[in-house]
């Protein structure tokens, strides 16, 4: 049987941390519900010490989805906890996300602490996060250059703390899959009582590793991916959200793990964080991106006609989008424009499409794309004859 996973989404929060990516409370608000609809387990509505501002919007959302748990994020800080759990109170279903650095860089360079103090302070970070909220989670953060005993001193004291949840992240994008998952590995097997928390994830990518991390993190036994929609988030962004469920969705054989996601509904809600942002994915962003289902090459066009098996792994409606595109260059063969201008209505014996090709690649040459405005050209240039139905 698949394992169940939950999708904690970052968006709202790490996601809009991007530059250029910032979200005022009511854009925040706006992509809120599509996430709900989307299926994700956890929302990570903001940090709500940052700004009013974002415990407005934390605020809003906690009051207005309720079906997801809605997080809200504080550093191991007494204030923020308080800020965070206060933004939260409206939550049916609220979690409170705390963290505190664990690797002696961030010791020594940005906290000035020591080991005793990080100890501490995750243990009386996560013991106030419980006044305010059932589930708690603790997150460790550069767990990935972290000593391995220093870091399951501090998860072992945020568990005892009363932390339902314990964050593994690779902050700065820093580990490759079989390191990491070899971490979580290890962390199951050494945590004083493993059985009373989720194990999480959360990736960033640096090294273009994020996804591949995460999925080998939860062969090792996670049980919780963070992840944004478009995959964005700080410097390179996190692991993205439709890569990961698509993952899992396409290759059950491999990864037996299911998710709640509504997956028809991840192009939509890419789009509306793009709307919101004014950020578009790139052409060949996997899943969302305008390319993801779009076919130039001549023998992968005429593969796509006889089958779309032949070239497509998923089908664009599996995500929300309404169907292929056959774009027509100098890369495309025959039977590509042959199909093409069927559709417009010209129905072309051998010599006619001899023809019709040899003008074809003649515009092809000039510019990146042939549109039907081209063809009809050629086609008016050939004197060709539409159809009876085009001639209706």
């Amino acid at each position: 049987m698949p394992v169940p996973i939950r999708i904690f989404d970052t968006t709202l929060r790490d996601g809009e941390q991007a530059p250029g990516f910032s979200m005022t409370p009511e854009e925040k608000i706006r992509l809120a519900r599509p996430l709900e609809e989307l299926g994700v387990d956890v929302m990570e509505a903001g940090f709500p010490i940052a700004s009013d501002g974002d415990f407005r919007a934390v605020q809003a959302i906690a009051r207005q989805c309720r079906q997801v748990r809605v997080a809200a994020l504080a550093r191991a800080v007494e204030a923020d906890i308080r800020r965070a759990g206060d933004a939260l109170r409206p939550a049916a279903r609220p979690l409170l996300h705390t963290f505190i650095a664990t690797s002696d860089i961030h010791l020594e360079h940005k906290l000035k602490k020591t080991r005793a103090q990080v100890v501490a302070e995750a243990y009386s970070a996560v013991r106030l996060a419980r006044e305010y909220a059932d589930e708690v989670e603790f997150s460790a953060e550069d767990a990935t250059r972290s000593d391995r005993d220093f870091l399951l001193e501090v998860l072992n004291a945020a568990v005892e703390a009363g932390a339902t949840v314990l964050n593994i992240p690779d902050t700065v994008g820093y580990s490759v899959p079989q390191e990491y998952a070899a971490l979580i590995a290890w962390l199951r097997a050494h945590l004083r009582f493993p059985e009373k928390v989720i194990l999480s994830v959360h990736c960033h990518d640096d090294l273009g590793l994020a996804v591949a991390n995460s999925l080998a993190a939860l062969a090792s036994g996670a049980g919780q991916v963070e992840c944004a929609v478009n995959g964005i988030g700080e410097r390179a962004g996190n692991a993205s959200l439709e890569e990961l469920v698509m993952a899992l969705h396409v290759r059950r054989d491999a990864l037996p793990f299911t998710t709640g996601i509504h997956t028809e509904k991840i192009f939509p809600v890419s789009q509306i964080l793009s709307e919101i942002t004014g950020v578009a994915v790139q052409p060949n962003k996997a899943i969302v991106g305008r390319n993801a289902f779009a076919h130039t090459a001549g023998i992968h066009q005429d593969g796509m006609l006889k089958s779309p098996l032949t070239y497509e792994i998923m089908t664009p409606a599996t995500v929300g989008i309404a169907q292929s595109q056959l774009l027509l260059g100098k890369h495309s063969g025959r039977h590509a424009l042959r199909a093409r201008l069927a559709g417009l209505g010209w129905e072309l014996n051998r010599e006619q499409l001899e023809a019709a090709y040899a003008e074809f690649i003649l515009i092809a040459d000039r510019q990146k794309l042939v549109y039907d405005d081209d063809l009809r050209a050629i086609a008016a240039q050939l004197g060709l004859a539409p159809t009876a139905a085009q001639s209706a």
